[in-house]
C-alpha cells in the first residue's frame, strides 16, 4: 500500500512541475508579445518537451509573420500609390493647365474661337487618356480587372487598332507594315485586352519612334519594331517599369504608363513581353501562352 501511495505522489508531483512549467512558459511568451513592438521580426521559442507546446509556438509565430508580411504589403502599397500619385499629378496637371489658360484667351480673343476650341478639346482628351491610363493600371494591380481568355485570331484586333490610327499614321508619314506567316494565326488571350496592347504598343511607336513600323508575327508571337529617333536610347530592361521614360518621351506626351499596361496584361493572360534593341530598331515582342 506504501510504495502505491508514492509512486501516485511521485506521479502528481511531476505533473504539477510540468504544470507549473507550462504555466511559466506561457507567461514568458505573453510577456514577450506585450513587450516586442509589432513591427519587430521576433520569434518565440520553447523549451518544453511535448507536441502541445511547440505546435503552440509554431502557429504563433506562423501568425506573427504573416502580420509581419501583410505590414509590410500594406506599406509598400501606400508607398506605390503616393509614388504613383506624385508622378502622374504633373501629367495631369500640365493639360488642366493649358485648358485653362486657352480659356483665357478664348475670352479675350473671341475671333479665334475655333483655334482656341481645337486646342482645348486636344488638351482634354490628353487628360482623360491619362486618367484611363492610371484607371486601368490601379485595376490591373490591384487585380480587380477579370480578362476572358481563350483561343482567337490575332489579326483582326490588330487590323481595328491600325485603322483606328490611320489618321495620326498620315500625319507622322508612316505606313505599317504587316508581316504575318499566317493569316490564321491564333493566340491565347482576351480579345478586350489584346486590343489594348496594341492600342498602346501603336501609340508608343507612333510617340517614339523615328518613322516606320513593321509588326510581324510567327509561332505565337507577335514583334512590333521601328527605328528609334536621333539621340533616343531607351533602356530596354526598365521599358515596362511604371512611368519610365527616355528624355523625348515627357516632351511628346504620355504618362509613362502605356508599356507598364502592355506587360500587366501580357502577365495576367499567361504570357509574357520583352525588349530588345539591335542597332537603332527598337523590338517589343509578345510571348503568348502555349507558344
Amino acid at each position: 500500500m506504501l510504495p502505491a501511495l508514492i509512486l501516485a505522489l511521485a506521479a502528481l508531483g511531476i505533473a504539477l512541475l510540468r504544470l507549473w512549467a507550462y504555466r511559466t512558459q506561457l507567461l514568458e511568451m505573453a510577456q514577450v508579445l506585450e513587450e516586442t513592438p509589432p513591427e519587430s521580426n521576433l520569434r518565440l521559442t520553447v523549451r518544453m518537451s511535448g507536441t502541445a507546446p511547440r505546435r503552440l509556438c509554431q502557429a504563433v509565430n506562423q501568425r506573427l509573420e504573416e502580420g509581419r508580411r501583410l505590414r509590410l504589403e500594406t506599406s509598400r502599397r501606400e508607398q506605390e500609390l503616393k509614388y504613383t500619385m506624385a508622378c502622374i499629378s504633373h501629367d495631369i496637371r500640365t493639360p488642366l493647365a493649358g485648358a485653362m489658360g486657352y480659356l483665357q484667351l478664348l475670352e479675350g480673343e473671341p475671333e479665334r474661337q475655333a483655334e482656341y476650341q481645337g486646342i482645348i478639346r486636344k488638351r482634354l482628351e490628353e487628360l482623360e487618356e491619362l486618367l484611363e491610363e492610371l484607371f486601368l493600371y490601379t485595376r490591373l494591380r490591384s487585380g480587380s480587372l477579370p480578362l476572358d481568355c481563350g483561343v482567337i485570331a490575332a489579326l483582326p484586333p490588330l487590323w481595328d487598332a491600325l485603322a483606328e490610327f490611320y489618321p495620326q499614321f498620315e500625319a507622322a508619314g508612316v505606313t505599317p507594315e504587316l508581316r504575318f506567316d499566317r493569316e490564321d494565326m491564333t493566340v491565347w488571350a482576351s480579345r478586350s485586352a489584346l486590343d489594348r496592347v496594341y492600342r498602346n504598343l501603336i501609340v508608343n511607336a507612333l510617340r517614339h519612334s523615328g518613322g516606320g513600323l513593321t509588326i510581324s508575327g510567327r509561332d505565337g508571337a507577335i514583334c512590333f519594331s521601328n527605328p528609334l529617333p536621333p539621340g533616343s536610347r531607351p533602356n530596354p530592361e526598365h521599358l515596362f517599369d511604371r512611368f519610365y521614360q527616355s528624355n523625348p518621351a515627357r516632351a511628346e506626351g504620355g504618362a509613362g504608363l502605356g508599356l507598364s499596361i502592355v506587360r500587366e496584361l501580357m502577365e495576367r493572360m499567361g504570357g509574357q513581353v520583352s525588349a530588345q534593341i539591335t542597332g537603332n530598331i527598337l523590338e517589343i515582342k509578345l510571348s503568348f501562352r502555349g507558344a
